[in-house]
């Protein structure tokens, strides 16, 4: 069957494809939409709002290491600094970092703000 234009049911105008040409268009709608992510990407990693990570980091991550100290460490910040630049005490960032306490959420965002990371990176 060939690409028919202007096949009209009940008053509808239609198009009819065949499954190839339907397919090849799904394809280009999406690869547009995977390449304007990109660019989006591209914009904000440019202006400062996204960064690059390395992979080691991402292992830490999906490994299931606390967050709050796979980024400070990724900052090169020490537990005693991390703690004075979110305003909070040491033994309390270190007790977050071990999971043997939970941070609020205004301690959370503290911490969010001293590393430059959002609190979804830390949640």
């Amino acid at each position: 069957m060939k690409d028919q234009i202007d096949l009209t049911i009940d008053g509808q105008a239609y198009v009819a494809l065949t499954r190839g040409r339907y397919e090849q268009l799904v394809e280009l709608v999406e690869d547009a939409a995977d390449a304007a992510a990109v660019e989006r990407f591209k914009e904000r990693l440019a202006a400062g709002d996204e960064e690059l990570l390395p992979s080691e980091m991402v292992d830490r991550m999906l490994a299931g290491e606390n967050l709050v100290r796979v980024w400070r460490e990724h900052r090169g910040l020490t537990v005693s600094a991390l703690a004075e630049k979110a305003g909070i005490a040491q033994p309390y960032l270190s007790q977050i970092e071990t999971g043997k306490r939970e941070g609020t959420l205004q301690t959370m965002k503290k911490i969010a703000d001293a590393l430059r990371v959002t609190l979804d990176d830390l949640v």
